[in-house]
């Protein structure tokens, strides 16, 4: 049973690897919606055509990134990727489908996904409560992605769950809500395609499932599978950065001491991670942010107690980044999460 509160740190970014079967199924989208033309732009872009991607299993965070823009730049439809991800078949996902076979019920499915992003893919953090009578998902920005970007990740990542549990148990899914942190919008068709109650301008992007689904029986018909749990073995030079914030802190390195501790001139430390669509003080946010939430969560130390834990001498500056990062000061977080210590 998944925990009452649960923090998941998810969020991946840059050369972190993705799979595969994403980037695949995004490309026939476009396809389909733009045409050829549309589609062989994005492949060119991102280095790898379609031909290619039949033979891997994992691709790259940037690479799945830049073709999703591409098609919620070149559509602007806000409902495109709620469609995007309910175009989705169970046979698509290849590396995961041993996996699916083991599993017996949807909400064994929906804790494998929300504990494996490696194998699954995931753009965010994410905090599950567990309800009396469901489970809410509420994705947490700590990577500080666009707004426009990060609402159509979350309404894809909403559309592929709920169209591949439709497949997998053979049954009318819905949801029970839906939040949106965003304007007022037309949503007839958010909420026709998912059943849900949708909610405008809220604190954070979040859904919620009723455990009268979650507790449904798997229905497919998995062919038999050798399971394969192989990652990619390319070292990830956000993975590497990330280890590498995480080995000092709270204390951080100076950029030029980074660059230096990586063999690298700052300069070429700089482009890289630019490349990768990142940049070190956004690493060491992402460090100090998730740190930062699972302290709260905790409900141990009160918010000057974790200001010093991160290595902040003036707990104001501490509460502006967090503001920052969250969109929220500590307090509120903590008030709107269940929390009541930190202030």
């Amino acid at each position: 049973m998944l925990q009452r509160v649960d923090y998941k740190t998810n969020l991946m970014v840059g050369d972190q690897t993705y799979p595969a079967f994403e980037l695949r199924n995004i490309l026939d989208f476009i396809a389909m919606e733009l045409g050829e033309s549309a589609l062989q732009q994005v492949c060119a872009h991102i280095g790898v055509g379609q031909a290619e991607l039949n033979h891997c299993q994992f691709v790259y965070v940037w690479q799945v990134e830049y073709a999703m823009e591409f098609l919620r730049m070149r559509v602007g439809n806000p409902d495109i990727g709620t469609k995007l991800g309910l175009s989705y078949r169970v046979s698509s996902l290849d590396v995961l489908l041993p996996h699916l076979a083991q599993l017996t019920s949807l909400q064994a499915c929906l804790q494998f996904v929300l504990n494996h992003p490696r194998l699954v893919g995931s753009f965010t953090d994410t905090l599950v409560r567990f309800e009396e009578d469901g489970i809410c998902i509420r994705w947490l920005n700590t990577g500080r992605i666009d707004q426009a970007q990060y609402g159509f990740q979350f309404l894809h990542s909403i559309g592929s769950l709920l169209g591949l549990a439709r497949e997998l148990t053979g049954e009318a899914i819905m949801l029970k809500q839906i939040n949106l942190a965003e304007p007022v919008r037309d949503s007839r068709f958010l909420s026709e395609a998912t059943g849900a109650q949708v909610q405008f301008d809220c604190e954070y992007y979040e859904w919620s499932i009723s455990l009268n689904y979650l507790s449904l029986a798997i229905n497919y018909p998995f062919l038999s599978y050798a399971e394969n749990t192989a990652y990619v073995s390319t070292t990830s030079f956000i993975e590497t950065v990330l280890a590498a914030i995480r080995e000092h802190f709270p204390q951080v390195l100076h950029l030029d001491d980074m660059a230096m501790q990586l063999h690298m001139s700052d300069r070429s430390f700089r482009r890289k991670l630019a490349q990768l669509g990142s940049s070190y003080q956004r690493l060491i946010d992402q460090v100090r942010c998730q740190r930062a939430v699972e302290l709260i969560l905790a409900n141990e130390l009160d918010i000057e107690a974790i200001a010093e834990t991160l290595g902040y001498s003036d707990v104001s500056h501490f509460r502006q980044s967090f503001k920052h990062w969250i969109g929220h000061p500590p307090g509120y977080f903590s008030q709107l999460n269940g929390g009541e210590r930190a202030n």
